[in-house]
């Protein structure tokens, strides 16, 4: 039996491959090394699906948020074997799961666009190539985060269509203070600003909204993509809500910089599934 985890700090997708081949999923709680220790960890993994699971597990790939040292690797290692003693475990970070679910054994370019964005150039077995990801301060052109401080800072500077921020003001009940708050004083700025992305997606027909992601899009493919030798011949996929929710305007900046966008996903945990299934 293989156990596969797609995990993020808020939810982690889990599945099985039983033996006879049938598949059975489950969603959690999400987990980071980074804010958990393996005990806390350990703990949160106690849940009724996982605990039926033991001693039947034989192998474990888990991709997580905040796994790519591998002194945090090791406290997820560590946090399973509580669990599945007797398990053989492999812990990998999530662009190794974005470009595992959408590239598969075949080589191309993987990006995820999400809260935050990260890419890197992958050869059909392994990562060879990624950019910097810097965070939401430096970094994640075109994730959600981004394109949400550009609409806020265009609010608090009146420099949106007068009928986009009359909704703003109606849906929201938006103040600068109110923003301001959120952002330098209330934990995770980031996930506050990418929480207008859906009202952004949800107005995309209007020229400002499609135009902050397309833009956006454009900076990504600037910072990252097009940075990759032989960009422009390789297929390039994706994984995200940003990039799944707004595919079309990802598809169309993507092909006006002549590159060829193969695979659009939300989740990468089906792709996952197909990638470890091949491995049987």
């Amino acid at each position: 039996m293989i156990l596969i985890a797609d995990s993020g700090s808020s939810k982690t997708d889990w599945r099985v491959i039983h033996p006879d081949g049938k598949i059975s999923q489950h969603r959690g709680v999400g987990f980071n090394p980074y804010y958990q220790t393996s005990e806390e960890m350990a703990l949160q993994m106690r849940d009724e699906f996982l605990l039926n699971l033991e001693g039947s597990v034989k192998q474990i790939f888990y991709y997580g948020a905040g796994c790519s040292a591998p002194e945090r690797k090791a406290e997820v290692v560590q946090a399973l074997q509580t669990l599945y003693s007797e398990a053989h475990i492999e812990v990998d970070h999530d662009l190794a799961a974005a470009a595992h679910a959408t590239c598969g054994y075949e080589a191309g370019i993987a990006c995820i666009l999400g809260t935050g964005s990260n890419s890197c150039d992958y050869d059909g077995e392994k990562i060879i190539d990624s950019r910097p990801a810097p965070g939401y301060i430096l970094g994640d052109e075109g994730g959600g985060g981004y394109v949400g401080r550009k609409f806020l800072r265009d609010f608090i500077n009146d420099e949106m269509p007068s009928e986009i921020k009359a909704e703003v003001l109606e849906r929201f009940h938006l103040t600068r203070e109110i923003i301001q708050d959120h952002v330098y004083r209330q934990p995770f700025p980031n996930r506050y600003m990418a929480s207008f992305c859906r009202f952004i997606t949800e107005h995309r027909s209007n020229p400002y909204c499609y135009q902050l992601f397309y833009d956006s899009f454009q900076e990504f493919f600037s910072k990252h993509v097009c940075k990759y030798r032989d960009y422009d011949k390789k297929p390039v996929n994706f994984v995200g809500s940003i990039a799944h929710y707004n595919s079309d305007i990802l598809r169309k900046a993507a092909m006006d910089r002549g590159l060829h966008v193969k695979l659009i996903i939300e989740s990468p945990i089906a792709g996952l599934t197909l990638y470890h299934q091949k491995k049987l």
